[in-house]
């Protein structure tokens, strides 16, 4: 009968519009869901994968991330570890798409003054990296103070020990200037 025929044509148009709005909100709970993904929930994501930075220096490292703050992270690369800010980073080869949330004791990590002090604290001998180009500056020495956006590095020389009288000089440093930190052993850049 024609009423069946009517009737089954509009049944087969409207599961076609219910499909089609299915689609539509899967692929814009996708966008949004995507939209609030952040670059260090994809650097969480990666596990013990390897990741590959190129640093505005035109440095390239190779290495596994360790440590994750709200404004730097860790690059472990053979015996050297880099305390990398994220301003300084110009790209990243091999991030996958697993993106992973921080938990909920980590909503705040630590910033990079927080991290800087500890290495103050510890009175670790240190390799920084400063400026945005090839011809940056390298600076070796203990972190002395570190304030709300700058801090100071007590400038030694190598194989020194932090005290007054190997103090070379005091040089402050702009958080903005800094491209990378690292131990004062290994290979450099």
């Amino acid at each position: 009968m024609r009423w069946d025929s009517l009737f089954n044509d509009l049944e087969a148009q409207f599961s076609a519009e219910r499909a089609l709005e299915r689609e539509t909100e899967i692929t814009e709970r996708a966008r949004v869901e995507l939209a609030g993904i952040e670059l260090a929930d994809r650097l969480r994501g990666l596990g013990d994968g390897r990741v590959k930075v190129v640093l505005a220096s035109g440095a390239t490292l190779l290495g596994n991330v360790s440590h994750l703050g709200s404004e730097w992270f860790v690059l472990v690369e053979g015996l050297r570890q880099w305390l990398i800010p994220f301003p300084s980073v110009l790209s990243y080869q091999g991030l996958g798409r697993l993106a992973l949330k921080a938990t909920p004791r980590l909503l705040r990590p630590l910033g990079l003054a927080a991290a800087l002090r500890v290495l103050s604290r510890d009175r670790a001998p240190v390799v920084l990296h400063l400026g945005s180009t090839a011809g940056g500056i390298e600076l070796r020495g203990v972190i002395d103070r570190v304030a709300r956006d700058h801090f100071d590095v007590a400038v030694l020389q190598d194989g020194e020990v932090r005290r007054a009288g190997n103090v070379a000089g005091v040089v402050t440093v702009p958080f903005s200037s800094l491209v990378a930190l690292s131990s004062a052993s290994g290979p450099e850049f």
